[in-house]
């Protein structure tokens, strides 16, 4: 469906924002218009590995499927598109390349496959994940303009042991204690021939979940948790959001979740 098949109340909002409003209304209305044609591709964690739709929200759901449609109009009605990753595991050395989702539809074969390959390597125990932080990480590449483009996979999923095996492993570890890694909401990750910083700043324009930034280490956390940001090690960037539970900004050396 093209920008012209809007039904007519659709188009008028947007037109109206356009002239008469600033940029952060037009986002909104955009967005409500887009809902209201149904072109709102959301991410529900119900539909995970059951070949459901993914349902109609708004959130950080709604972000990451706004930042999967591309320039205005290129994915419109696509009820076809394949959404694919291209995944290395720097502890593992396995490599995976896989269509995960057609259209609104999750692949359950697709998704348990992406389970197993993102298990705790340390374990060998599997996690279900939450598949919008399959969509995020897609949604990431498209921000990079690397649409199918290989993803090094730093940390997949953590039991709560291995977790805890990594937080109190020193005094200073940048390991949070209710890690969304545990909760199969996270994935720490690197992009060949990307810096760091702007694998970041990529992940930050989604305006969807959590993003940690580790300069030292050279890996963003990205997660489909509390919207939020950090920073751990390296030089201090100012952060624009509170951190999760209300404490006080990030700063740089904040524990990652």
């Amino acid at each position: 469906m093209g920008f012209a098949d809007f039904d007519l109340s659709a188009s008028e909002r947007l037109g109206a924002a356009m002239r008469f409003v600033g940029l952060r209304e037009i986002r909104n209305v955009f967005a409500g218009a887009l809902v209201g044609a149904g072109l709102f591709a959301g991410l529900s964690t119900t539909a995970r590995a059951n070949g459901m739709p993914v349902a109609g929200v708004m959130g950080v759901r709604g972000m990451v499927a706004a930042a999967n449609m591309g320039p205005l109009g290129s994915n419109f009605g696509a009820a076809n598109q394949r959404y694919m990753l291209r995944l290395h595991h720097t502890h593992t050395g396995e490599d995976i390349s896989i269509v995960y989702r057609i259209g609104d539809t999750y692949l359950p074969e697709a998704i348990e496959k992406l389970n197993y390959f993102l298990r705790d390597h340390r374990t060998q125990d599997i996690a279900d994940y939450d598949p919008t932080e399959f969509d995020l990480l897609h949604a990431v590449m498209t921000r990079l303009r690397r649409p199918g483009g290989v993803i090094d996979i730093v940390c997949g999923y953590r039991t709560p042991e291995s977790n805890e095996y990594l937080r109190t492993r020193s005094d200073v570890t940048g390991v949070a204690e209710h890690s969304q890694h545990m909760l199969g909401k996270a994935i720490d990750i690197q992009v060949p021939g990307v810096r760091t910083l702007a694998l970041r700043n990529a992940a930050l324009s989604i305006g969807a979940g959590g993003v940690g930034y580790y300069p030292t280490s050279h890996f963003v956390h990205v997660d489909v948790g509390p919207v939020r940001e950090w920073q751990y090690g390296g030089r201090a960037y100012r952060t624009r959001r509170a951190s999760y539970h209300g404490h006080a900004r990030h700063r740089a050396a904040r524990r990652r979740s």
